[in-house]
């Protein structure tokens, strides 16, 4: 499942980027880490080497380029590009990958896909989250030192002519993309398809700010328990993140473009734009708005028409009319609480669809006539309670047998534990050192003994006795 990962940089200290490869960082603030002595650590472990550098280091050799052709004068110049290939966690352990095999691969990924730049190619054995996945820092300068030849994804002369910058288009994207699936294919290594898009797309950027974001609360909450108070929020969330989910919320349930703008604008107070056949989203209280393929391919129009279109059908048939009384809005009221004339136009056009269904409804089901409606009111009153007293039942039987399951599952796994304290010659040392496991496994017995349970089920039949249950329960809804 290897990925690839492209950053521009406009830094144009050169040694800073190879520094970064062979000393450790700090993840949060980017610093080095410096030793009881002040000196940069170098990492763990780290592979390194240079391309079309000649006899030069990968800084000079990018600065002689920059002088050469006289480019990268500029602060808002991009001096390099950093491609990152990632590689799936259990190539390691299934497919045999090494540091020096990873390695091997940048090098000959970089010599067919970037010729002419001088570049450093850095091998690292895990990431900063400890996911244990090994990846590879292709770092390449921007400008090309000599002529290359042309390559089909190859659009215009600055792709190949000496003296010209690097530039990562959509095509040159797509063109490296599928290079690194072929290149894992030939290796025999993990791989997913990488042309289709992301569900949900997180930038460098949001990543980092997610990650401070949950450090600062961490520090926050702890501050607050030592004091005795419990924390609101345990969770960090970026304003992206609280949108996707937003949208996510609302797009599981619309069916209509019109309904998921109405719905967004309603609950969250999102207003949804669209703009040369591309959606924008802007949240309470932002000025500018959010582009849908910034937060991920399933919020774009052709996927979001495409999940209405679904709910849509799957109403259609469940159920081919609708069943519901529609609420009016007190409108007044949401007025006095902030809301705004576009509130105020969306509720008058709710509530008269509101009253127009219900009216269809009653019509339908002939309950114009009060006396009949009592009638009904009644019937579904008295079966509302007898569905309730079952599933009330239903309920109480899962949950006993969940607990059962537990103790069942606890029992089992901590037997030996307890025949081992029998036969152990301190047995007191040995309770303290497995207090844990004989404190579960007492409680299963208690609990046993009060329920008058002499026989152990078996987990397999609890299993599907709960499975059933659920069915039943799952009806009633």
């Amino acid at each position: 499942m290897a990925t690839l990962k492209h950053i521009a940089s406009k830094n144009s200290d050169y040694t800073a980027i190879e520094a970064y490869l062979v000393y450790q960082h700090d993840e949060f603030s980017g610093k080095v880490i410096l030793d009881e002595q002040g000196r940069p650590m170098l990492r763990d472990s780290y592979l390194i080497d240079t391309l079309e550098c000649g006899d030069f280091s990968f800084a000079t050799a990018c600065l002689l380029a920059n002088r050469k052709y006289g480019k990268n004068t500029q602060h808002g110049d991009i001096k390099s590009h950093q491609y990152i290939i990632s590689f799936d966690p259990r190539d390691a352990a299934d497919n045999g990958l090494t540091m020096e095999k990873a390695q091997a691969l940048g090098l000959k990924f970089c010599e067919e896909n970037f010729p002419g730049h001088p570049a450093i190619v850095c091998t690292h054995p895990d990431g900063h989250n400890h996911s244990g996945n090994i990846h590879v820092h292709i770092v390449i300068g921007s400008i090309r030192m000599r002529e290359v030849e042309r390559k089909p994804y190859m659009q215009k002369p600055r792709d190949w002519c000496e003296g010209m910058k690097h530039s990562s288009t959509a095509q040159t994207m797509r063109h490296l993309r599928v290079e690194v699936m072929e290149l894992c294919e030939g290796a025999g290594l993990y791989q997913i398809d990488l042309l289709n898009g992301s569900k949900v797309r997180v930038s460098e950027r949001e990543y980092w700010m997610k990650q401070r974001g949950q450090l600062k609360l961490d520090h926050e909450n702890a501050a607050l328990l030592a004091t005795g108070q419990q924390p609101t929020q345990t969770k960090f969330e970026t304003a992206k993140e609280v949108l996707r989910r937003q949208i996510s919320e609302v797009l599981n349930v619309a069916t209509s473009f019109e309904d998921f703008s109405d719905r967004l604008l309603q609950q969250y107070g999102i207003t949804v734009k669209e703009s040369r056949g591309r959606l924008s989203y802007l949240p309470a209280g932002r000025t500018k708005f959010i582009r849908a393929r910034s937060i991920g391919d399933k919020f774009e129009k052709e996927l979001v028409l495409a999940a209405l279109k679904a709910n849509t059908e799957r109403k259609r048939t469940i159920q081919s009319k609708s069943d519901r009384i529609g609420k009016l809005i007190d409108i007044q009221a949401k007025l006095k609480q902030g809301k705004g004339i576009g509130y105020e136009r969306w509720a008058k056009k709710h509530n008269l669809k509101a009253m127009a269904q219900t009216l269809i409804l009653l019509q339908e089901n002939g309950l114009l006539n009060e006396d009949a409606l009592d009638q009904r009111i009644t019937e579904l009153d008295t079966k509302f309670h007898d569905s309730l007293a079952v599933v009330k039942d239903l309920e109480g039987r899962m949950k006993a047998n969940k607990e059962l399951r537990y103790h069942v599952a606890a029992y089992a796994s901590t037997k030996s534990v307890a025949q081992q304290l029998k036969a152990a010659k301190r047995p007191a040392a040995f309770e303290e050192q497995h207090r844990a496991e004989l404190t579960a496994h007492r409680a299963a017995a208690a609990y046993f003994k009060a329920n008058d349970i002499t026989k152990l089920p078996s987990p397999k039949k609890l299993e599907a006795e709960y499975a059933q249950l659920a069915s039943e329960k799952a009806q009633f809804y």
